[in-house]
């Protein structure tokens, strides 16, 4: 599974790095909404929960769902606007001014995410302020969320220019209340990460920019497509005419471990990616959606576990093994077999002999691979 990014064409001086305060309001909104997520944020969403006001904190739960378990695009609308520039702007009131340039249909369809899968397909899809069966697909979608989404989207489709102004308030809010402080720490980190990438697209061409984002990146050798290893599958063009071409990454503090891929019919293509942790990065690929399916399913057969649970103790050959477990050594080496392609397995050679032990330091990562894996 994986979301694709069609670059065919696209000219090196449209492919930008740049820090987005909105997008990075929404990165901060879902840490306080989904602290588990986030738990190295622990201390500053616990202390900023605490200083909200109970107003604001109401009126944020009527639309949470914008950025509790996916992300709005109206977070992003310099990617939306058909003829912009494609790159965020500096303050938090430039990009809502940019939000307000957003046509209804635009905002309408970004602010319905919950929505989104009920309501287009990959080449777009009627809108559901003009199309009555539109809007019953997108109302009956809400409802299945609950109360909430439901209301907010009724409101949304019945006057989607008082909902537009409710929210540029309340995010205004937000920004008075918490994140202007916020913003103000992590900005010039962003921007440093930015300039650097930047450098190394400049320098290294885009496969090492790419690297360094994130090992979940990569380009093929042809350099007409990005592909974004995530579990879902998408595609996208950075090329569109209908928006203009230009693919941006934004970078993001709050993030972890989400790696963001906006690809939405109509709009510019970005890649929201957190900035790199102080701890040792993985082996490249360690975290692939493929590797961890197969890691998972290698260490899913009982005969497997069995193995691993001599070997997690001491190196063993092949022949020890079978006589261990009481087994044929070819049967054996096929289940070392499938255990090595997962990469679990540390294999050395004393004189004639192959012996086997595993890898704990790998075995030890599945669990927060596989939380990564399933957030990204």
């Amino acid at each position: 599974m994986s979301v694709t990014i069609d670059i065919a064409g696209l000219p090196a001086e449209r492919i930008g790095f740049a820090p987005s305060p909105l997008a990075e309001l929404c990165m901060a909104l879902h840490a306080l909404s989904q602290p588990t997520h986030h738990p190295e944020l622990h201390s500053w969403t616990t202390a900023t929960r605490a200083s909200l006001d109970p107003c604001l904190a109401d009126r944020l739960l009527e639309a949470d769902f914008m950025w509790r378990s996916s992300f709005s695009d109206v977070f992003m609308p310099f990617a939306g606007v058909p003829g912009g520039t494609g790159r965020p702007a500096a303050t938090l009131a430039e990009e809502l001014d940019v939000l307000d340039r957003l046509d209804d249909e635009r905002f309408v369809m970004a602010a319905l995410e919950h929505c989104r899968l009920a309501l287009y397909n990959e080449g777009g899809g009627p809108s559901p302020l003009t199309d009555a069966g539109a809007r019953a697909k997108a109302l009956e979608t809400a409802a299945a969320r609950g109360p909430s989404p439901l209301r907010f989207s009724l409101r949304l489709l019945d006057d989607p220019g008082s909902v537009r102004v409710w929210l540029r308030r309340l995010l205004e809010d937000c920004d008075e209340a918490f994140f202007a402080e916020t913003w103000r720490r992590v900005e010039p980190l962003q921007t440093a990460d930015a300039r650097h990438k930047t450098e190394v697209l400049r320098r290294k061409g885009l496969s090492a920019a790419l690297k360094e984002v994130s090992s979940a990146l990569s380009v093929d050798e042809a350099h007409t497509t990005i592909t974004a290893d995530k579990m879902v599958n998408g595609q996208t063009s950075a090329t569109d005419p209908r928006v203009g071409a230009g693919l941006v990454f934004v970078p993001t503090s709050f993030g972890r471990p989400h790696l963001l891929v906006l690809h939405a019919p109509g709009w510019r293509p970005v890649v929201q990616y957190p900035l790199r942790s102080p701890e040792p990065a993985s082996a490249p690929g360690s975290g692939s959606v493929e590797l961890m399916q197969r890691r998972m399913e290698a260490l899913a057969h009982p005969m497997r576990m069995m193995l691993c649970r001599s070997l997690a103790r001491a190196p063993y050959t092949t022949s020890e093994l079978a006589t261990v477990l009481g087994i044929s050594a070819p049967e054996v080496s096929r289940h070392l077999a499938v255990l090595k392609k997962a990469g679990l397995l540390h294999t050395r050679r004393q004189g004639r002999y192959a012996q086997h032990q595993l890898d704990l330091s790998v075995v030890a990562r599945i669990g927060t691979d596989f939380i990564e894996g399933i957030l990204r």
